[in-house]
């Protein structure tokens, strides 16, 4: 009897599929809707290549109004839709459902406004995170965030995941420097939170909204904070005999009371990639490397780098460089900036984790990393923020080896546990995802993501926006009191999960 019913089941999918893909043709014209299989294979994954799912249609819009016909048409047709930028993101956030219409903003690409005497720029969410520099370093100025895919990635990402990058530390997070973002929420309103003013009075939505991981409402628009460069920025380089040396040297710099506009490190196997890839000249006879750059009036610039180098010197610093012209500063981050790639050089498949812990804990979680990697018998290249203490572990491993994936998830998930266990959280910049959504109650009680649940119910009750993601079991909005779990909400059974 199952046999001859599912042709007729089949059928019945292939006749909804048929309607939808026609509705939205008609709400975005032209090459605006990809419906074919090979075509939608580009969008099947995001940055974290291990998971895969193949959309059920891909919309591309490119106007605000096309954005708001899409979500009102699937909210009240009851269809899930999933946000994507440049695709950039590691933790699975873009990943798209079999059964979710894939919205991708990569059209939204120009700069609407630049405001110099405000010191902002109105730009839409498809522009690049280094676009917006492109954009005003004429005029002096500069956008501060600055992740590793600054080339790639797009502001509107930025802003689901609440992206940092290396001057974060003294520039801040995404968070930091977005004033306002025009959305549209799923039934297809469109709404502004914040605006080129500094602060608002009221809720911080606006804060809500950064790093909500497409949960809440589609970005259209993004008004960020941009800053002058600064007078002068050198940069040291110091290299340690041991990477506890150098996370002891970090820890110092920070409780010493300064304050770099970056400050990053590599151990071994990182600093041997990157040097193989960008030949920046790093020591190869070490093994931690830190990056310190200091900016500010050349003076106090001076004054810095003669208290970091005596804290490196206090520290064991084994060498010790200090930048005397701009193409060498930029020589020296250079090989961080390329670190991932240079990484994937020397290994089949690398996974990427994210967690972020108390700065003085660097030396004791760098040295049971180590035993970790002993452990699961997986290497293990470590670049970091050190400053903020944003860890990113690259786990190398090969996907063509049976078991190494999972083998290689198990052991991200030990580090994860280790950030928090030591007074950190699951992640920095990267968002949870998919990839740390069964992690969740590691660090949040079950009245933690009830409430977290609440918000993402206010602003979406029928739970249509990315789902799937950060919240390890999807309770229905109108009964979180009870504790009432929707059963067959996991939409990705066929992923490993940790």
């Amino acid at each position: 009897m199952s046999g001859l019913l599912m042709p007729e089941l089949d059928q019945k999918v292939m006749s909804r599929r048929r309607k939808i893909v026609a509705a939205l043709r008609k709400i975005v014209p032209g090459e605006g809707v990809v419906s074919d299989e090979n075509e939608m294979r580009v969008f099947e994954s995001d940055g974290l290549t291990a998971y895969k799912a193949l959309p059920f249609v891909v919309v591309l819009p490119d106007t605000v109004e096309q954005v708001a016909a899409v979500l009102a048409y699937c909210h009240g047709e009851g269809i899930k839709v999933v946000p994507r930028g440049s695709g950039t993101s590691l933790s699975g956030g873009a990943l798209p459902l079999e059964d979710a219409v894939l919205l991708v903003m990569s059209r939204f690409n120009r700069v609407l406004e630049i405001d110099y005497p405000n010191r902002c720029a109105v730009v839409q969410p498809g522009v690049t995170n280094l676009g917006i520099t492109h954009a005003v370093e004429g005029e002096g100025f500069y956008y501060a965030p600055d992740p590793s895919s600054q080339i790639a990635c797009s502001i509107g990402g930025n802003v689901a995941e609440n992206s940092g990058g290396v001057h974060c530390l003294k520039y801040g997070l995404t968070a930091n420097n977005v004033l306002g973002v025009e959305m549209v929420t799923i039934e297809g309103e469109v709404i502004r939170l914040g605006g080129k003013h500094l602060e608002a009075d009221g809720y911080d939505l606006l804060g809500v909204i950064t790093g909500s991981e497409g949960l809440l409402g589609v970005v259209t628009e993004v008004t960020v904070r941009i800053l002058q460069k600064p007078e002068t920025a050198r940069a040291l380089l110091v290299g340690f005999p041991t990477s506890e040396e150098g996370g002891q040297c970090v820890a110092d710099i920070i409780s010493d009371g300064i304050i770099p506009g970056g400050m990053e490190m590599m151990d071994s196997l990182a600093i041997q990639a990157a040097e193989d890839f960008v030949h920046a000249g790093y020591p190869l006879d070490v093994e931690a490397l830190l990056i310190v750059e200091l900016d500010g009036p050349e003076a106090e610039v001076d004054y810095l780098i003669e208290r970091v180098e005596a804290i490196a010197r206090a520290n064991n610093s084994s060498t010790l460089r200090i930048s005397n012209s701009e193409e060498e500063r930029q020589t020296f981050w250079a090989g961080r900036k390329a670190a991932f790639p240079a990484v994937g050089r020397i290994s089949p498949d690398y996974y990427c984790m994210d967690g972020t812990i108390p700065r003085k804990e660097l030396p004791i979680v760098l040295a049971r990393m180590r035993e970790l990697s002993k452990e699961y018998d997986l290497r293990v290249a470590n670049v970091f923020h050190a400053g903020d203490g944003n860890l990113h572990p690259l786990i190398l491993y090969d996907a063509n080896v049976p078991g190494e994936l999972e083998k290689t998830e198990a052991f991200g998930a030990e580090i994860l546990k280790l950030c928090v266990e030591v007074g950190g959280v699951l992640t920095g910049e990267h968002g949870v995802g998919v990839e740390k959504r069964d992690l969740m109650p590691e660090m949040f009680t079950e009245d933690d993501l009830k409430q977290q649940q609440r918000v993402k119910c206010a602003f979406d009750a029928d739970q249509l926006l990315n789902p799937g993601k950060v919240f390890p079991q999807l309770h229905r909005c109108a009964e979180l009191g009870r504790m009432h779990v929707h059963k067959g909400n996991v939409p990705f059974p066929h992923l490993p999960r940790f």
